[in-house]
């Protein structure tokens, strides 16, 4: 199953930052509904993303609270990104690999599309298995294709 088909998922998951904005900024973005901010350049390219993981551990090297960091300083720069084309379980296969809960999904250009979930991955791999064991159950009992 291509990636393509979480799209509409992904895209409500989706939430930039631009690299100079203050990480005080953006750690009040990062919430409950909110695991993984998209930092992007003047032009709109995925330079980075940001975590609530990299913002406590900025925030640990300077006054907490009164932290005056830009976003730049916080984000990791080596980005694991996926395109719609992909498949899925490759998709699956990089996070259990790596310990990801979100990937982020990028057209041609870098201009960023959505954020992938590892929960929504599951869900879709889970549902594809399911309808392929339907239509493997019908086949041997002879019912034929729905």
């Amino acid at each position: 199953m291509l990636i393509r088909k979480l799209l509409p998922v992904a895209r409500r998951r989706l939430q930039t930052i631009d690299l100079g904005a203050a990480l005080l900024q953006a750690a009040r973005r990062l919430g409950t509904d909110c695991d993984m901010l998209v930092v992007c350049d003047a032009a709109g390219r995925l330079e980075g993303v940001l975590t609530k993981t990299d913002v406590v551990r900025q925030t640990g090297r300077c006054a907490g609270a009164g932290c005056t960091a830009p976003v730049v300083e916080a984000m990791t720069r080596d980005v694991t990104t996926v395109t719609a084309d992909g498949w899925l379980q490759d998709v699956w296969d990089i996070m259990k690999a790596r310990g990801f809960r979100n990937i982020p999904l990028v057209d041609a250009a870098g201009l960023p599309l959505g954020v992938l979930n590892a929960h929504d991955v599951l869900q879709m791999l889970l549902q594809e298995v399911r309808e392929e064991e339907n239509l493997l159950h019908d086949y041997v009992m002879n019912i034929g294709y729905r």
